[in-house]
Order: structure tokens, then C-alpha cells, then sequence
């Protein structure tokens, strides 16, 4: 086992003002899905702990938005060495909370850390605008914060998700308000100590645990002007809901159903890697997974080459474990649901053994199920574990037209190595994030995160170049000192 299991309890709870503050409204235990024991626990915070919480962070990011540019981002410098001083630790403890490896614990620390390197770049990339437009007259912008920005992160990634955003605003002068899941908690406690080390301001970082109580007060407060939101597409459209309905801003990312398009002509060596690495990776636990394989004419010995890659990663080591027991037993039962109704089950995921000293932990091994009926259950819906259902085609058209009927938008990808056949999945395929012979498609920055129907509720994305409007206000200028002797209509 890479994974290290905390041995004594971490203790935690809420970061308002600068301090960890007991919460008030009870505690909410941490348990590993490695070995289904406790690790830790948060304290929950009340309703008006919670208030007096942003009303600070108000207080305190309006120096903060004043302060110049420059300045900010020294404080992210050095929070990113600090990130990667301690990125063994910290990738062991998101490990544990969530059920990663240690590998993709640490890769995913590593993505946070682009996306700060892009924050740093702020200060070079946008720096406004001033052109004369008339004799006497010029306009120009100036990109200014947002004020108090609050961001709800999902269990699956405890450390890159809410690192998508929280470089970004505080190099855009916000103060953040981090609601992280109830299942993981613990990494954000990580990320708030290093954020302070940096020597980032009291107040520009706050952290609340706890379940809809907290979000609720979160969103309904008036000083937040935009909440983000990662997660199941059932509460995104709440959360989205709830947010646009007071006049603020939202972006809430929900699930997915990505399908990869399969091609006769595909390398066998990189498609088995790719769509076997893509369903597998992270326990299949993130809205990023190969789901549906679109298996286009006679591909057997690329579809062998994908069993025999997934069918060699140990539990553990090479593949971490579910989230909870009760989504095992969702999984499993997709499967018989699946073989039930006439799925041919290849790999099959509920043969599972469970690594040596943690049979009480959350485990299913990869599945791979062909024959999936285009509408069904497995082709539909999105299962979230290391599952991947194959549907036979006859040509692209077929396969693209399928690709199309998904409710989702997240990724479509493509494996050929005819690059006519490939363009064609790029510009037909209706995805935010499109591959070509890349099972997961996620862009690296500046180039931005984010889906499209029913995998976003929102206007933009939520990482790079066009994250900025989201998160700041752009204030437009027009300047005329005195009466020109030649002018006209635009003067």
C-alpha cells in the first residue's frame, strides 16, 4: 500500500479570521475508504458563526482588493513553494479521505499548483487597456475584484478542485469562502494552514465545514457576490438555483457521461493505455472517466488489449477504493442490472479482493461491460466507479449520433490515426473537452476546465483565460480633459 493511514485522529475545525474556530452546531466525522475506520473529525459551525465569518472576510477583502497585483501574487509564490515543500504529506492525507492512490493524490496537488502558476501570471497577462477613440476622448478598462467569492468542492478531488480557484481569485484581490465536502474535510485544513504560512491576510481565507445548513447560509449571505460550485448535477442545479435567484453569480459543475469513440485504425498499444487509464484512474470517481466506449466495426484486439490493462491493476497500489459502502453496493448492482439485461460482462469489478489489511475497506475492481443497449442504464446514467460500457457501432455517423443523445457534456474523445476521421470528432462531438487519442481530455491551463449542457450550469469556465470575467468586474473608463475646436459627433 503507497497510501499511509493516519494513525492518531486529526482534529479540526473552521478557519474564520485567521483562527481555527470551534463550530457550534455539533461535528461530522471523517472515515478512509481504505479501511472504513475514522480518521477525523471537523467541527460545524452555526448560522451565525457562519455570518460573522463572511462579514469579516468583507471587511478585510476590501484592503485586499486595493492592494496591487504584484503584491498578491508574492503571497501565492509563497504558498506555492510551500504546497510543494510539503506535497508528500498532504497527498498521503487527501489519499486517505478520499480513497486516491498516493500517486493521484499528488498528481492532482501537482494540477492545482498549474493553475497557481497561471495565477501568477495575472499580473503580466491582463493589465487593462487605454486607447484614444476620438480627438480628446479615450476609454479604457480596468479589471477589478469581485469582493467575497464562495467555492463548494466535491469529495473526488480535495485539493486540485478547490485549487482551480482559489489562486485565481485571491490574484484577482476576492476573499474566498471554501465549503469543502463532508466526506473530505481534512485537506482543506492543509491548504488553509499553508495559505496563512504564506502570509495571506486574515480574513481572505475561510474555511466552513458541514452539509446544507452551511451552504445555505453561504449562499443567502448578501456580502457573496459568486458562488462555484463542483458535484452531482442534482445539487449543482440547487446550489445554481438558489444563487441566481438572489442575483448572484453561479457556476456549478455537475456530472457526466463521457464516450470515446473507438476507430478499426486506433494504435491497440495507446487505445488499451488510454481508455483503460481513463476509466480506472481515480477509481473511476471523477466526471472526467471514460464511460462509453463507442466501439466502432471490428476493434477485438484493441478491446483485449483495454481487458488486459485493467485487469492488471492491484487495489490499492495501482487503483484506490470507493468513496463509501453504500456506492459499492450501487455499482455492483448496476452491473447485475446491466448483465440482466443482456450485458456481456468481461472484466468483471464484483470479483473483488480487497488488499491485504484492509478488507474492511470500500473496493471494487474494474469492470468492463460490452453489449450495452444505447438508452439503458449503463449507457445512461452516470455511475461513477471504474466501469465502462461498451456499445457496438457500425460506423462514425452512428457513433456521433449516440454521443449526441447524452443529457451531459463534459468529454468526448476520439482514438484513430486518421487525422480527417479525427477532426470530425472534434468538431462534431458535443463536449466542452474533446481528445484525440487522449482518454482524458482535461486542457492544461491557460487553456480553460469546463463542460457544456447539463454538465454546467453557468455562463463560462471556471479555470483560465476565460474564467477572469467570472470572478472579477471589468470597470470601463472615459476620459476627455478639454473642448477639441475640431471635433464631431464622437468627441
Amino acid at each position: 500500500m503507497q497510501t499511509q493511514i493516519p494513525l492518531n485522529k486529526i482534529i479540526g475545525d473552521n478557519f474564520i479570521a485567521g483562527k481555527w474556530t470551534k463550530g457550534e452546531a455539533g461535528t461530522l466525522d471523517v472515515t478512509s475508504p481504505y479501511n472504513g475506520k475514522v480518521i477525523g473529525s471537523v467541527s460545524i459551525p452555526s448560522v451565525n458563526q457562519v455570518n460573522d465569518a463572511i462579514k469579516f472576510a468583507h471587511e478585510k477583502q476590501i484592503e485586499w482588493g486595493r492592494t496591487p497585483m504584484k503584491e498578491r501574487a508574492k503571497v501565492l509564490f509563497d504558498f506555492r513553494n510551500i504546497l510543494l515543500r510539503d506535497i508528500d504529506s498532504i497527498a498521503h492525507l487527501k489519499a486517505s479521505e478520499s480513497g486516491k492512490t498516493f500517486a493521484e493524490g499528488k498528481a492532482g496537488l501537482m494540477k492545482g499548483i498549474e493553475v497557481l502558476e497561471f495565477a501568477l501570471s495575472i499580473q503580466n497577462l491582463d493589465l487593462g487597456g487605454k486607447v484614444e477613440v476620438s480627438r480628446g476622448v479615450s476609454c479604457e478598462y480596468r479589471r477589478e475584484s469581485l469582493g467575497v467569492i464562495a467555492n463548494i468542492t466535491p469529495f473526488n478531488f480535495p485539493a486540485m478542485v478547490p485549487m482551480w480557484t482559489i489562486p485565481i481569485n485571491l490574484a484577482l484581490g476576492n476573499a474566498y469562502v471554501w465549503k469543502p465536502s463532508d466526506k473530505t474535510p481534512l485537506t482543506a485544513l492543509r491548504i488553509a494552514e499553508a495559505l496563512k504560512e504564506a502570509g495571506l491576510p486574515d480574513g481572505l481565507m475561510t474555511v466552513l465545514h458541514g452539509g446544507e445548513q452551511t451552504v445555505n447560509a453561504v449562499i443567502d449571505h448578501p456580502h457573496v457576490k459568486a458562488i462555484g460550485f463542483v458535484g452531482s448535477i442534482k445539487i449543482a442545479k440547487i446550489v445554481y438555483s438558489r444563487a441566481t435567484q438572489l442575483g448572484k453569480r453561479a457556476l456549478c459543475l455537475g456530472g457526466a457521461k463521457n464516450h470515446i469513440v473507438l476507430l478499426p485504425d486506433a494504435s491497440p498499444e495507446l487505445a488499451g493505455v488510454g481508455i483503460s487509464d481513463s476509466f480506472t484512474g481515480c477509481a473511476g470517481q471523477r466526471c472526467m472517466a471514460a464511460s462509453v466506449l463507442l466501439a466502432v466495426g471490428d476493434v477485438e484486439k484493441h478491446i483485449q488489449k483495454i481487458i488486459e490493462r485493467a485487469s492488471s491493476l492491484k487495489l490499492g497500489s495501482d487503483m484506490g477504493a470507493i468513496i463509501t459502502k453504500a456506492q459499492v453496493d450501487f455499482l455492483k448492482g448496476a452491473i447485475t442490472r446491466a448483465e440482466e439485461a443482456g450485458a456481456k460482462v468481461l472484466v468483471d469489478g464484483r470479483k473483488t479482493q480487497a488488499p491485504k489489511g484492509f478488507e474492511e475497506g470500500n473496493w471494487l475492481a474494474p469492470t468492463v461491460l460490452d453489449h450495452i443497449k444505447p438508452g439503458s442504464e449503463a449507457h445512461k446514467v452516470e455511475l461513477f466507479g471504474p466501469i465502462i460500457s461498451i456499445i457496438r457501432v457500425k460506423d462514425l455517423t452512428e457513433a456521433l449520433e449516440i454521443q449526441a443523445t447524452s443529457e451531459y457534456g463534459n468529454a468526448c474523445s476520439v482514438f484513430t490515426s486518421n487525422g480527417a476521421l479525427a477532426e470530425r470528432v472534434t468538431r462534431e462531438g458535443r463536449a466542452g473537452m474533446v481528445g484525440v487519442n487522449v482518454g482524458v481530455p482535461v486542457p492544461r491551463e491557460p487553456f480553460s476546465f469546463g463542460g457544456i449542457n447539463a454538465s454546467k450550469f453557468g455562463h463560462g469556465d471556471i479555470t483560465g483565460v476565460h474564467s477572469l470575467d467570472f470572478w472579477s468586474d471589468v470597470k470601463k473608463i472615459t476620459t476627455k480633459w478639454e473642448k477639441q475646436n475640431d471635433s464631431n459627433w464622437m468627441s
